[in-house]
């Protein structure tokens, strides 16, 4: 992940096409040590490529993946509004928990500035 952050980062930087030279130069900047054969499969993956076009890719490969927060709400609404009813009941008590035990730091008799 760091040689494709070094690799957008000189293609930000107005090099269109950027080498192993420019990208060592960045990491090493910043105290991290190269490895020669991830550097240049990073380099040969993108060489010749737009990296806006690439970027754009990427965002709609990761919109057809699966999240795991929305298999969950997909499931509690296909139980009917019995069943989403309850996840928000759950929410309350948590909150009014929450605030409960802020009540009680208050409670102490002292603060962090105090």
């Amino acid at each position: 992940m760091r040689y494709v952050a070094a690799y957008l980062l000189a293609a930000l930087g107005g090099n269109e096409n950027p080498g192993a030279k420019d990208i060592k130069k960045i990491l090493e900047s910043v105290g991290i040590e190269t490895d020669d054969t991830r550097l240049d499969k990073v380099i040969s993956e993108l060489k010749g490529k737009n990296v806006n076009d690439v970027i754009t890719t990427g965002y709609g490969k990761l919109a057809s993946m699966p999240a795991g927060g929305a298999v969950a709400v997909a499931s509690s609404a296909a139980a009917g509004s019995g069943g989403a009813a309850a996840p928000a009941a759950a929410e309350e008590k948590k909150e009014e928990k929450k605030e409960e035990s802020e009540e009680s730091d208050d409670d102490m008799g002292f603060g962090l500035f105090d």
